[in-house]
């Protein structure tokens, strides 16, 4: 195994790794900057060493081999690895402690992470943050290939391999056209937009909250009629200006100066949407442990 590892190059194996993602050489090259034919000698060469075919070659087409299927995890894991090492040096260089990789869903960048992160940052100068706005899906993958220390979603269906736990709670808000004929004065219950196009965020990407308006419509006697889904506010509040239908959003993504449009808080139904932390049960990076002592 010593000899093995001797002459194994990380090159070979980040080659190894974009062309088992990609599954096709001139493809693969072209992302890699080399030449198809270079490629093809690093796999080949990588094989040699291991004493199997990674690949399963055709005319038509490029598949995994079953040991190439199980070297992937472990050449993903070794990568990591050494680019976290990397990383974590250079912070030392620039006399910064740590990194924390922070994903979440916009609305929770609206109201409740930028308190959390401004008195973290407040109480731990020298940890970096790094931010990404992913859905739901997005950031369980990524938490699970451990691309992120904690995540920010609105959805508590996760792996064993994931710690939840429920950090803020709020109102669903209405989102109707400025000229639309139900008003805050008006307004009685849900019943009143049976007949309306809904715009939503999809089951997919957020199956609690969109089972929750389901629940909310079922108690008055009907199902949504879904126009338009997408995973943006500003593309739902665009669509409601422009009379494409109405929609139900956490409260604290409304946004009150950009479009002709009218909320009304839902403060009296029985639903709430909840936002969620999540991270991986086995995590070792310290930064992690400080940030949740706030929770």
């Amino acid at each position: 195994m010593i000899s093995i590892t001797n002459q194994i190059e990380l090159r070979s194996l980040r080659y190894f790794l974009v062309l088992a993602e990609i599954l096709h050489y001139r493809k693969a090259a072209e992302i890699l900057y080399i030449s198809q034919s270079a490629l093809s000698q690093q796999i080949k060469q990588l094989e040699g060493i291991l004493g199997v075919s990674l690949f399963d070659r055709t005319n038509r087409k490029v598949a995994l081999s079953r040991p190439g299927q199980l070297l992937v995890r472990e050449v993903q894991l070794v990568l990591k690895q050494l680019d976290d090492s990397m990383e974590r040096w250079q912070l030392s260089q620039e006399g910064v402690m740590g990194q924390l990789k922070i994903g979440f869903v916009g609305s929770a960048m609206q109201m409740y992470l930028p308190t959390i992160i401004k008195r973290f940052g407040n109480t731990h100068p020298k940890i970096n943050f790094y931010l990404e706005e992913l859905t739901n899906t997005e950031q369980i993958k990524a938490l699970e290939q451990e691309q992120l220390d904690i995540g920010f979603m609105r959805s508590n269906r996760v792996s064993s391999e994931l710690m939840i736990k429920s950090v803020y709670q709020e109102n669903f808000t209405l989102v109707l056209p400025e000229d639309h004929a139900i008003t805050k004065d008006n307004f009685q219950n849900m019943g009143q937009l049976s007949e309306e196009s809904f715009i939503l965020f999809p089951n997919e990407n957020s199956p609690m909250y969109f089972q929750q308006i389901q629940n909310l419509c079922t108690d008055y006697g009907f199902s949504p009629r879904i126009s338009h889904k997408s995973i943006h506010g500003p593309t739902i509040f665009k669509l409601v200006e422009n009379g494409m239908g109405i929609s139900i959003v956490p409260n604290s993504l409304r946004d009150e100066h950009n479009y002709r449009i009218r909320y009304l808080e839902l403060d009296q139904v029985p639903y709430k949407t909840e936002l969620f932390a999540a991270w991986k049960k086995n995590n070792t990076n310290p930064s992690l442990n400080y940030f949740l002592e706030m929770f």
